[in-house]
């Protein structure tokens, strides 16, 4: 479908933009964990060329390493933090006194 179209309310069009950085590299860190390739996949997203996202994800490589799962030293595991939530408990409307 093209970029504009004629529909019975008028004229409607739509609007491509590429992603941000940030949006291509999350995209491109959820596929794959080495720095090199994600710069391919972002820069591939993004539709610029490789060596400006090599840069900037330098630049922004250091809040990006906080956010992913920690390696545990026995034997390469990862850690893995389960939490549970408890089920929303309803009270009568008569029981509170």
């Amino acid at each position: 479908m093209s970029g504009t179209w004629n529909t019975k309310y008028g004229v409607r069009r739509v609007r491509q933009d590429p992603p941000t950085l940030n949006e291509a590299v999350f995209a491109a860190a959820g596929l794959t964990d080495d720095p090199a390739q994600q710069a391919e996949i972002a820069a591939s997203l993004m539709g610029r060329p490789v060596e400006e996202i090599r840069v900037e994800l330098a630049k922004a490589m250091r809040p990006l390493r906080a956010s992913r799962v920690i390696e545990v030293a026995r034997g390469g595991q990862r850690a893995v933090v389960v939490e549970r939530k408890s089920p929303r408990r309803r009270i009568a409307p008569g029981a509170m006194r």
